[in-house]
């Protein structure tokens, strides 16, 4: 169940980034790499935690869950090979950071 919750709200922030920005596509918005981008890496430090040691997905998920948003705001597919490497590229930091965060979680003890 954590999977399908986490790749809508994956969507949901893409989309709410593009709303508040204006921007057709997330990684057009003005700040993105000095916000939104740096704030979905925190979002999958935060799930990748949640997901123990699944938690490297937390990081795919978020990172993934732009292409979709792409799709549904800029309303084409004429560059979804180059959508697809760049999400493959954007992924490489989520998924060692969630990775990280769960496998940490995974081993700590609780209070």
């Amino acid at each position: 169940m954590k999977i399908p919750v986490l790749l809508v709200s994956g969507v949901l922030y893409w989309l709410f980034v593009c709303w508040v920005t204006g921007a057709a596509e997330p990684w057009d918005a003005d700040a993105y790499w000095r916000l939104w981008y740096p704030a979905s890496l925190g979002l999958a430090a935060l799930t990748g935690a949640a997901f123990k040691t699944r938690g490297w997905m937390a990081g795919f998920i978020l990172t993934f869950a732009q292409l979709p948003v792409i799709w549904l705001t800029a309303g084409t597919i004429s560059l979804w090979v180059i959508g697809l490497a760049m999400s493959c590229v954007l992924a490489v930091p989520a998924v060692a950071i969630s990775a990280f965060t769960g496998w940490f979680a995974a081993r700590s003890r609780p209070l």
